[in-house]
């Protein structure tokens, strides 16, 4: 089975780094345009030169874009298609992980969680929606983690807000249907990704990355960490017209990690 994106464009937000740019790059490889967006013009700079370095006359836009605001949003989405064209794929990725006891999280980083998380999906998927509905195409996936199923405690805020999206995914979903606009959640377990590569930086042990990805994907039913290359199929799949009877599911992409299915 050939998985093909030709013609289509996406909107990727978290683009620059780890799941967002192992996505982007799987979607270019398929055929598609691709508008990264993220704040940090440099990583976005180095994130565009590698898709353009591995992918002949590919076609990347590269957007420096707080999502986290409406304006943000706004712009990001206006600027990708301007660029690109019409936006036919939106991945809702941007995000970092926040978590502590309940008595330790104040409004503001509940705020913040919300903003960049949910409403970011909210604001964005608003901007796109029309477009899609008018050309009865349209795929969004928003990625969680899998905590929005199974919070644990200490997941604050950012089970909770994972979780909203899973709400949001499922009332899109069925809004969608009827104009062929499909709408699915992609739970993260424990994956490569740039914020794993964080915590192993912050980790006072010292010890390598290898080893520290061998101890990690102890907690993981399969014995090991997940590839961003394998999230990245995932989302290619949903994205395609092989995955157009596909909607409304929230899709534990985790190595057997979460307790419920």
């Amino acid at each position: 089975m050939q998985i093909r994106l030709d013609g289509r464009t996406a909107l990727i937000t978290g683009g620059s780094k780890g799941l967002g740019l192992a996505i982007a790059e799987s979607y270019v490889e398929s055929g598609a345009a691709v508008a990264l967006v993220a704040r940090g013009e440099e990583a976005l700079a180095s994130a565009k030169a590698r898709i353009l370095g591995k992918f002949q006359g590919a076609r990347v836009a590269a957007i420096s874009a707080d999502v986290g605001t409406a304006e943000g949003c706004a712009q990001a989405a206006r600027q990708a298609a301007a660029e690109l064209g019409p936006v036919d794929i939106l991945v809702n990725n941007a995000g970092t992980s926040q978590r502590g006891p309940f008595m330790e999280v104040d409004d503001a980083l509940w705020q913040a969680d919300l903003d960049l998380k949910l409403f970011a999906a909210i604001r964005l998927t608003r901007a796109v929606w029309p477009g899609m509905q008018e050309r009865r195409w349209g795929r969004i996936i928003n990625v969680l983690n899998i905590g929005a199923k199974a919070p644990a405690a200490g997941g604050a805020p950012t089970a909770v807000s994972r979780a909203a999206g899973m709400a949001l995914t499922k009332i899109l979903a069925g809004e969608g249907a009827p104009h062929n606009i499909l709408v699915n959640g992609m739970l993260v377990g424990i994956i490569e990704s740039d914020q794993w590569v964080r915590r192993h930086a912050a980790d006072p042990r010292g010890i390598s990355w290898e080893d520290w990805k061998a101890e990690q994907g102890k907690a993981v039913p399969m014995g090991r960490i997940g590839k961003a290359e394998e999230f990245a199929a995932m989302a290619t799949f949903l994205a395609s017209e092989q995955g157009g009877y596909v909607t409304g599911t929230a899709i534990n992409v985790d190595g057997g990690r979460s307790p419920v299915v």
